[in-house]
């Protein structure tokens, strides 16, 4: 641990909160926890969260004592506003403009805007969030100028510094998967494959190498192949 400040993580439950989740606590004195219900056809994350919170606290007693209190914010308007893949039972696909159908317009801004109103009622001066621009699905809300420009509006709207971490912005799922490894080793890589959910259909079925889910989603394509990728760079290094 190198800072004393406390920090707030966006954490949905899935691969990517998760090993953000684990890097918070590897760093920061204190640590809680914000995930959103906005209607998301793959709600089961929700439930996953609180496993993968308990699990987290049981093989990982270091970082015990640093997880602090989880919070759930009803932005249900979000999904009633959006028409996207996400949020209503509807084929993905790419729309005229370009972007998948799984873009929820202003989700992200949404998101750290109500995390850094509540870490300014939590004393917490650091949001993180597993946004990634590098094998990400498109997303304008995903990118790092996007995210830097938030940062700034932020910071000068509550009158102080609100630092937005986002550790997998520049590294692909492969590079996720490494970087869990190297926080928590096997014990936090099995924890993921287990105990997280990422399937946009909601899906947790067979439990497959890389974890639960319908196998041929871009969530669940998405974190196969960066796992696949994964072993193969261990079995290089062996």
């Amino acid at each position: 641990m190198s800072d004393d400040r406390k920090a707030l993580v966006l954490f949905s439950g899935g691969q990517d909160s998760t090993t953000c989740l684990a890097w918070a606590l590897e760093r920061y004195a204190s640590v809680e926890t914000l995930a959103f219900d906005y209607g998301q056809r793959h709600r089961i994350e929700l439930d996953c969260r609180h496993r993968v919170r308990d699990e987290l606290v049981r093989r990982f007693p270091a970082w015990a004592g640093r997880l602090g209190e989880d919070h759930l914010l009803d932005l249900s308007m979000l999904g009633r506003l959006s028409d996207t893949a996400l949020t209503s039972e509807r084929a993905i696909e790419l729309q005229a403009n370009g972007l998948p159908n799984t873009f929820v317009p202003g989700r992200n801004l949404l998101f750290l805007t109500f995390a850094a109103t509540l870490a300014y009622r939590r004393s917490a001066t650091v949001l993180v969030g597993g946004m990634c621009e590098t094998d990400y699905s498109g997303y304008p809300d995903c990118r790092d100028n996007t995210l830097k420009a938030l940062q700034v509006a932020l910071s000068l709207g509550l009158g102080g510094p609100m630092t937005v971490e986002t550790p997998l912005m520049f590294i692909d799922k492969a590079a996720t998967w490494r970087l869990a490894e190297q926080l928590g080793g096997q014990a936090l890589v099995q924890l993921i494959v287990e105990h997280t959910h990422t399937c946009y259909l909601g899906e947790r079925g067979a439990l497959h190498a890389w974890g639960h889910g319908c196998g041929h989603c871009p969530a669940c394509e998405l974190r196969a192949k960066g796992h696949a990728a994964y072993l193969a760079g261990r079995e290089r290094a062996a």
